[in-house]
């Protein structure tokens, strides 16, 4: 199947965003762009809702938002003007928001949706519909919060502000080395690559409970450089056949002891997208995101790729 970048448009200032910075990614990956709006249906005395945004309340008389088309339209106008040469589609569809993007991410090599920063501070505000695609999509989904630009996604130029036409800065990728994920480490290493920039790979690791050492600090420091030699170790192992099958890709490894999350967000303040996983749950219990992956999407202040692996 001949696969898009889609991304979910509603005419807010982070749809807009998120479009802007989803036809960006299409140039990159030599990918149509696919515009796609819900028109959902809400309750008459509510008006006009946003067609991603919370849910309409049950039990009124609905009516069809109007205007969309108009939104879709304009939308796609201006990216075709910003973004000469990519090739554009727009799609209007009528339903829940969140289930009809959830049916529309098979179709995507990528799903990308928009988040309203935090006030004051960098990061995201996830609403129902956001998370809920996040949770339950089966293709990579990119958060990318109101206010984005493409030249944030730069290393500084010689004035030493961020412009376009400077390299792009690192990819961050939080891995797992328990069970590291194949699908995971190579969406992260074909953004670098589209991007000719590096590959940062962060692994975490906390030394074992030793209550008998605490009133020892030099034995207790030589067991902590011993496990993160180990954990080094072990991290080039799991990364050198993707060296070899990306040799233009510059990979940078970390393995440093502490919370994954930490170190994930730190690293975010260097990067132009950071990468995490969301372990796939096929039990009663239903979809949900990840701890580590809850924490960046809410407070990472550059565009965060969700990526959905067994």
């Amino acid at each position: 199947m001949f696969r898009t970048v889609t991304v979910g448009i509603d005419g807010s200032r982070e749809s807009l965003a998120a479009a802007e910075w989803a036809a960006r990614e299409a140039r990159l990956r030599a990918l149509p762009l696919r515009l796609l709006n819900v028109w959902e249906m809400v309750p008459e005395p509510m008006g006009r809702a946003p067609a991603l945004g919370e849910e309409a309340e049950a039990g009124a008389e609905t009516v069809a938002e109007p205007g969309v088309g108009q939104v879709l339209r304009e939308a796609a106008d201006g990216i075709r003007l910003r973004h000469p040469g990519v090739d554009v589609g727009v799609e209007q569809l009528t339903g829940r928001a969140s289930e009809e993007l959830v049916k529309a991410a098979p179709e995507a090599e990528l799903m990308v949706l928009g988040s309203r920063g935090l006030s004051g501070l960098a990061g995201f505000l996830l609403g129902s519909v956001g998370l809920h695609v996040v949770a339950h999509a089966e293709r990579p989904v990119v958060l990318v919060r109101a206010g984005e630009r493409a030249e944030d996604e730069h290393a500084p130029g010689p004035a030493g502000a961020p412009v376009t036409a400077t390299p792009f800065r690192p990819v961050v990728l939080g891995v797992d080395l328990a069970h590291p994920d194949h699908t995971l480490i190579r969406f992260a290493f074909e953004a670098a690559a589209v991007r000719g920039t590096a590959l940062r790979i962060l692994h975490d690791w906390s030394p074992p409970p030793r209550s008998g050492l605490r009133e020892r600090p030099g034995l207790a420091a030589d067991l902590d450089a011993d496990l993160g030699r180990a954990d080094a170790a072990g991290l080039s192992d799991a990364l050198r056949p993707w060296r070899l099958e990306y040799p233009s890709v510059e990979v940078v490894e970390e393995s440093r002891r502490g919370k994954a999350a930490d170190h994930l967000l730190e690293a975010s303040l260097e990067a132009s997208l950071v990468v995490v996983g969301r372990h796939v749950r096929r039990s009663p219990l239903g979809a949900h995101i990840g701890p580590v992956a809850h924490a960046v999407l809410h407070h990472a202040g550059v565009p965060v790729a969700v990526v959905p692996h067994d």
